[in-house]
């Protein structure tokens, strides 16, 4: 079972996911300055790039945002062009797909998304589909044409994986979101270029709505704003996990001390990170990708070296899948692996890294191994990862 941890940091929140004692995910998000996922404003086209197929369009304050020219639900505020064309000066409604990472622009999309627990709402793709992860094809059987019949015409609707455990009537419920789609568009009629149109709740929120249904244990913060916002959406959302909410109180021992904030905080920013056999990984995030190097380092077992390496990599790769959820490390990742002696051994360590790569929320693969025998994983990018979460928070708190 997770236990969700939030409390203040450096003028932030964090939030911090802890399964069975181990720290396994950690979040940081400016109060003055939320993360924009998920918000849709009115922006402006202000160029076109055709060679790299993107028009750049500012959403305000002078934050400009990167929209693929392939994006087919481009929804215009303003009136379009007789040919339907996007040009410079368009006004049109974007939903923030991606956050920015480093020097990369926040990655836009005319496909207007209205998460639930339950269900996505889509205003771009407007056919009915299922999360990758539903395997239980007799419930999709069921569920499928009681959504159809209930589906209207102008958004669609993608189940997601925690929706088995609900009733149908609760996953019902959700599409009433479709009246928040249309309001956010007919507000868009009315308001001026740049206006904010639908903001994301808090990420701390969001963590408990998208965290897997029966595996939310306990939800624990030290701080009463925090503690009361939680408490008015889980009655209003999840009433079945209200009593899983607790406010921490005790001036003797402060809850970043009792949850060891800062030894978590102090993992997920360090180079390197030992296993228990005494190897150890190197993980370095460069611009392009994330490149992770396995070591043999103090191992000092008397198994002949075939099984050293097995236990060694085999050991890595549990613990890889576990630091790229608490990094928040996403794009592409180069792993360099012990070299191993036969194809045999190889399959057997991507069958144990695409098991436990499985388990994270967010959509993480194995592609291939190189012919240098590199291990490349693709991990999906929403958020900054935590090390660049860190470093702005840090900033802000040095000026």
């Amino acid at each position: 079972m997770n236990k969700l941890i939030i409390t203040r940091w450096n003028g932030a929140i964090l939030t911090m996911v802890q399964s069975d004692g181990d720290t396994v995910s950690l979040n940081l998000e400016p109060e003055e300055e939320r993360s924009i996922l998920g918000s849709i404003y009115i922006g402006k086209v202000k160029n076109i790039v055709k060679n790299i197929g993107a028009a750049f369009v500012e959403i305000g304050d002078g934050c400009m945002g990167y929209l693929s020219l392939a994006d087919g639900y481009i929804h215009h505020a303003s009136a379009a062009s007789p040919d339907g064309r996007l040009r410079a000066g368009d006004e049109i409604i974007v939903q923030v797909d991606r956050d920015a990472v480093k020097t990369k622009a926040p990655v836009l999309t005319g496909n207007l998304n209205f998460t639930g627990r339950y269900i996505v709402l889509t205003a771009g793709k407007r056919q009915l589909g299922f999360s990758s992860k539903l395997s239980d094809l007799e419930w999709k059987k069921q569920i499928k044409p009681i959504l159809e019949a209930e589906k209207e015409e102008d958004f669609g609707i993608i189940v997601r994986t925690n929706a088995p455990e609900a009733s149908f009537d609760a996953i019902l419920e959700e599409l009433k979101k479709g009246a928040l789609y249309r309001r956010v568009m007919e507000d868009a009629l009315h308001r001026t270029c740049y206006s904010l149109l639908y903001k994301t709740p808090p990420s701390y929120l969001t963590d408990i709505r998208d965290s897997f249904h029966g595996s939310l244990g306990a939800i624990v913060t030290d701080e009463t704003d925090i503690y009361e916002a939680i408490q008015a959406y889980l009655k209003s959302f999840q009433p079945g996990d209200l009593q899983k909410l607790t406010f921490y109180d005790d001036a003797l021992l402060p809850l970043s001390k009792l949850y060891k904030v800062e030894k978590s905080m102090s993992e997920a920013l360090g180079k390197r990170v030992w296993l228990k056999s005494g190897g150890y990984l190197v993980i370095e995030p460069t611009e392009a990708l994330c490149v992770i190097d396995v070591n043999t380092g103090k191992y000092s077992g008397k198994k002949n070296l075939h099984d050293t390496i097995m236990k060694i990599n085999t050991e890595a790769a549990v613990e890889i899948a576990r630091q790229l959820r608490l990094r928040n490390l996403s794009g592409i990742i180069i792993i360099d692996f012990i070299d191993m002696e036969t194809e045999e051994d190889q399959r057997e360590l991507l069958s144990v890294l695409s098991r436990v790569l499985a388990k994270d929320p967010v959509k993480t693969s194995v592609v291939e191994i190189t012919k240098l025998n590199l291990v490349e994983v693709t991990r999906k990018k929403i958020r900054r990862p935590f090390h660049e979460q860190a470093a702005l928070i840090k900033g802000k708190a040095d000026t």
